[in-house]
């Protein structure tokens, strides 16, 4: 079977949106290791290795918002579609303290191939759906509810933003508050932006509005909460967009 680096779900979808799923699989290709890299099952699941839950929820949200889903198909321990092409952190070796044995002697050689097997084809992938005419982008993550040794995070949905767009942002933010529940993470459980990062790359370079959603796992463990995430974000998306007038 051939490997492919990304899913296309509702390509011909007429809505304004892309959904997009950096870290969707914890896929090692065959022709990286010979398909595994040398980590237990048990790390493989856990959120080192992908993002769980996210995919659910970005084909959901893009089934709701009638638009494609873009996902990659590779794990983010292979190489992380979500960091720019000189960042130091693209191929990891340690990762929340777990070594990771196949990419620890892992060179120039393998970074170069799994940029042209997984990385590259992704962002192009992206490229070419991105560039349709009036697109407003959402990329999906998920994360866990406690680093190693950390405290508990009490959000259950945080939006991230770079702070030269908070177009589509602000908005959502104030759509989700108005809700009430768990605080909302504003750039929480991370800073919304890095350079060369897929929304710097896709969104930030191209003036097109954007906007990153990170759902605590806990929150999105089944196939039923994936999908009612999807469905409750839908609408607040289209109301931010509308008060952006994007």
């Amino acid at each position: 079977m051939t490997y492919t680096p990304f899913t296309l779900t509702g390509e011909n979808r007429p809505g304004k949106w892309l959904v997009i799923c950096d870290h969707a699989t914890n896929t090692v290709p065959d022709a990286v290791n010979g398909g595994t890299l040398g980590l237990p099952e048990e790390d493989m699941a856990r959120h080192i290795a992908w993002d769980p839950g996210a995919a659910g929820v970005s084909r959901a949200l893009a089934a709701a918002l009638d638009c494609p889903c873009l996902c990659s198909n590779f794990s983010r321990l292979v190489i992380d579609p979500n960091r720019g092409a000189q960042d130091p952190t693209l191929l990891m070796k340690l990762y929340d303290g777990t070594i990771i044995p196949g990419n620890r002697h892992a060179g120039t050689d393998a970074l170069m191939q799994r940029k042209a097997l997984c990385y590259q084809p992704y962002h192009r992938a992206v490229a070419r759906h991105a560039a349709r005419l009036g697109i407003r982008i959402v990329s999906v993550h998920s994360f866990t509810p406690a680093l190693r040794g950390r405290a508990p995070r009490p959000w259950e949905v945080g939006i991230l933003f770079d702070p030269r767009d908070r177009r589509l942002a602000d908005p959502l933010i104030a759509e989700l508050q108005a809700q009430g529940g768990a605080p909302v993470g504003v750039n929480e459980p991370y800073k919304g932006h890095l350079p060369g990062d897929t929304i710097d790359t896709h969104c930030i370079a191209h003036g097109r509005p954007n906007v990153l959603i990170e759902l605590r796992q806990d929150v999105i463990a089944t196939e039923a909460d994936q999908q009612a995430w999807g469905t409750r974000l839908a609408p607040l998306l289209e109301a931010a967009a509308q008060q952006a007038q994007v």
